[in-house]
């Protein structure tokens, strides 16, 4: 028997799961797991955030269902602030949960689960019976200049977003996961990051020092929502009230950067260092003067500002919604792609780009294709990992992670 079925008859997860989140205790720093939408998309965001891509390993469609059914059962626990399984003293078997994360309340713990290509077809196999339900916004996305993908860092099968004010709280939720896949699953990448959002007032900053999220479309607005971010009528019903997470591993030059005079950090994002404010104006959250010239002619914004060519007036109204952690893995060697071309030893660091959308094909390929061409800042950024992944609409009590589409089929 293998470990992870192990796991589901001994803790009796897999046959029935959890009647209803309202049967489990409620924590004052606990976020609901079930609803209409997967939590961690417009979540307040966390000061951590665990991603975990995993591969498949195998091709049944059963063993599969049971997987995403448990891993439901388990979120909607470690959510509520509860161990994985039930805590008991049987010594013949693993434990139902690792341990690190007992005792802890579960600091706003959120699960977002998607779905990537590779679980639709893999080397021209429909392994579970859901090619065609492959969604057409699930694009392969395109190779884009710039992009320097590392071995292994890039697609996979399912994402799991795990974001939480505690680190421990995070990575545990994501290790419960992979434990109880065991033999089912396998993780293919990771990537962890921190946020000073819970600390500061206002818009967080990313290791270049600058806001980040001030063009965010306003969760609140659900018009706006609806339009940029959640899935309509236009998509297969089992993705309805569902997004798509664009996710980029960005690592930034910080030494070249630090070395570059305050002037021109501010041309080459466009915005006022400290105030957040674009060029010209005062206000963070004052709109874009695309048009606004100096006294000389110049445009105020330059044409190759980073803010500009991701305002939504640049973009034919093209918005996403980012949740945007910074990472810092150590150091290591690094050839930079532009002048001075150094080669040395620098900071492994940059930015996890997390960002959802109604449809990457006019979300983040739409607004990145010009970035990736004439972006001022890429002379101090290189994409090593990327993914595109289906988050399918939220999770109703009894129900499991994407039920809708092994429904459908």
């Amino acid at each position: 028997m293998s470990s992870r079925r192990h796991f589901l008859g001994a803790t009796g997860l897999a046959a029935g799961g959890l009647a209803a989140a309202n049967l489990l205790p409620r924590h004052a720093n606990a976020e609901m797991f079930f609803g209409p939408h997967q939590p961690g998309i417009t979540t307040t965001p966390q000061s951590h955030i665990y991603l975990a891509i995993f591969d498949v390993n195998t091709s049944k469609r059963a063993d599969l269902i049971a997987l995403l059914r448990d891993w439901t059962d388990v979120s909607a626990r470690m959510s509520a602030g509860l161990p994985a399984a039930p805590i008991d003293d049987d010594l013949t078997r693993p434990a139902a949960d690792s341990g690190e994360a007992i005792g802890m309340d579960p600091a706003r713990l959120t699960l977002t689960f998607g779905f990537g290509a590779e679980l639709f077809s893999l080397d021209g196999a429909d392994r579970f019976g859901i090619a065609r339900a492959r969604p057409a916004a699930l694009i392969d996305l395109p190779h884009f200049p710039g992009d320097q993908f590392e071995p292994g860092k890039s697609g996979g099968a399912l994402m799991v977003q795990a974001c939480a004010d505690d680190p421990t709280i995070a990575f545990h939720a994501v290790r419960q996961l992979a434990r109880r896949g065991d033999g089912i699953v396998s993780i293919k990448w990771v990537s962890a990051g921190f946020s000073s959002g819970r600390r500061v007032k206002g818009t967080p900053r990313n290791l270049l020092g600058f806001k980040d999220g001030t063009m965010n479309p306003d969760v609140a607005d659900q018009r706006v929502m609806q339009q940029s971010v959640w899935v309509g009528p236009e998509g297969p019903g089992w993705m309805q009230g569902g997004t798509y997470a664009v996710v980029r591993r960005i690592r930034v030059a910080l030494d070249h950067w630090d070395q570059m005079k305050l002037g021109f950090q501010e041309q080459t994002i466009g915005r006022h260092k400290y105030s957040g404010a674009p060029l010209g104006d005062t206000h963070e959250f004052a709109p874009l003067d695309l048009a606004a010239t100096n006294a000389q002619g110049d445009l105020v914004i330059p044409q190759t500002a980073h803010a500009r060519l991701g305002a939504p007036a640049a973009n034919g109204g093209a918005q996403m919604l980012r949740r945007g952690y910074s990472y810092s893995y150590g150091a290591g060697f690094a050839a930079e792609r532009w002048p001075p071309w150094k080669q040395a030893v620098e900071f492994d660091a940059g930015l996890l780009f997390v960002a959802f959308q109604k449809d990457p094909r006019t979300g983040f390929v739409r607004v990145f294709t010009p970035m990736s061409r004439i972006d001022a800042l890429n002379q101090f950024t290189t994409h090593t990992g990327s993914g595109l992944f289906a988050c399918p609409g939220g999770v109703q009590a009894g129900g499991y992670i994407g039920q809708g589409l092994f429904q459908a089929l």
